[in-house]
């Protein structure tokens, strides 16, 4: 097996470990009617959190499995750069109180990577990451 198809596994199971805890995290620790409030206290429309919610839940799942992938990543880095918004006025690190917006930046550009490579290793699907070389 070629480390391309390793490395587009990897990426893909850490993605979906992130993704999955993300939704996890809005349901059993903010719980999504707060999750609705903190979605509104920064100008986003609070019933957006019910298909964030699914996405990241369902996305990551499905990045786990190694199905749809390619989709799955897209629409998941869609969700991460959206992410950006309410973080923007927080700055760059996001150590800084309330978070800045490197780390959802960090993981839409990933998330793109990972549409790119394809499934890679191990996956429900059957296709290759990347063409060898």
């Amino acid at each position: 097996m070629h480390s391309p198809a390793l490395g587009a596994a990897l990426l893909r199971l850490a993605l979906g470990v992130l993704f999955l805890a993300h939704a996890l995290l809005k349901l059993a620790v903010f719980t999504l009617p707060g999750t609705v409030i903190w979605f509104e206290q920064h100008g986003l429309p609070g019933p957006l959190v019910y298909p964030v919610f699914a996405a990241e839940l369902l996305g990551g799942l499905a990045l786990l499995a190694g199905t749809c992938v390619r989709p799955v990543a897209v629409v998941l880095g869609l969700i991460a750069l959206g992410a950006i918004l309410p973080h923007a006025a927080n700055g760059w690190e996001f150590a800084n109180e309330g978070g800045g917006w490197e780390y959802p930046l960090f993981i839409a550009i990933v998330s793109f990577a990972q549409a790119l490579l394809g499934p890679g290793a191990f996956a429900a699907s059957r296709r290759p990451a990347m063409a060898a070389t």
